[in-house]
């Protein structure tokens, strides 16, 4: 069922903008990437991904852009200050083409986000 819902969600992202269906499949395929126990689900209208039962991030898409959310990102070292938001644990990059995950070093912050996850 949680495979059904991904797929439903990824072919209503894809009808309403290949470019942004393209670029959350680029991000899928990085975070799913990152350790063999990370797993994917559909909720609040995004992708929430976790580790070992742990959250971490979530990709969510938007009319104009897709942005990357980190439920602890306030925690998360902003070497790069790419990180968006006020909140008081929340963070996120918003990411306009795919250009920018390389710009943005979403890989470094996925990696440091994956390890916080995983501390005590």
């Amino acid at each position: 069922m949680p495979a059904e819902r991904i797929a439903n969600l990824l072919e209503d992202i894809r009808f309403l903008d290949q470019a942004r269906f393209e670029l959350v499949q680029s991000l899928r395929e990085i975070i799913l990437g990152l350790a063999p126990s990370i797993s994917e689900e559909v909720k609040y209208g995004g992708i929430l991904f976790a580790s070992a039962g742990q959250p971490f991030c979530g990709v969510f898409s938007y009319a104009r852009h897709v942005s990357l959310e980190f439920g602890a990102g306030a925690s998360l070292p902003d070497e790069y200050r790419v990180l968006e938001g006020e909140g008081k644990l929340r963070r996120h990059i918003k990411l306009l083409s795919a250009g920018d995950i390389v710009g943005k070093h979403v890989r470094e912050y996925l990696a440091l986000a994956l390890q916080a996850s995983s501390k005590p």
